[in-house]
């Protein structure tokens, strides 16, 4: 059994991987000596469409459906506030203010589709 942690978005997770062979038994991992890996540079972050989006502007950060706008233009907002849910590869992905203010914009409809990098909505 491994251990590994990943990180998917920011977030860190831990796991455990069992390696099977083709009968479902467990397989004897081989120990392989190695020399210390070079340092490996981060890589580029894809370029999204450019535009001047200011500290309140929440952009799409994957292609997807809007299904629910719980928030409305106006309404008064915190630092973390669900604003939106936005689906995308069969799973629901909340979307919340990055700062405290009030929801100057909303730039999407419910039922909607996005594309990554897609203004959603801007706080004030």
């Amino acid at each position: 059994m491994s251990k590994y942690r990943i990180t998917v978005e920011g977030k860190t997770y831990e796991m455990d991987v069992e390696l099977i062979g083709s009968n479902g038994a467990p397989v004897q991992p081989v120990k392989v000596q190695s020399a210390p890996a070079a340092p490996v540079a981060a890589a580029p972050k894809a370029a999204s469409k450019p535009a001047a989006v200011s500290s309140g502007s929440v952009v799409a950060p994957m292609p997807g459906t809007v299904i629910k706008i719980l928030k409305n233009e106006g309404d008064a907002v915190k630092a973390g506030d669900v604003v939106l849910i936005l689906e995308a590869m069969k799973m629901e992905n909340e979307i919340t203010a990055p700062v405290a203010g009030t929801l100057a914009s909303v730039n999407c409809t419910a039922g909607g589709t996005v594309a990554g990098g897609d203004v959603l909505f801007e706080v004030k």
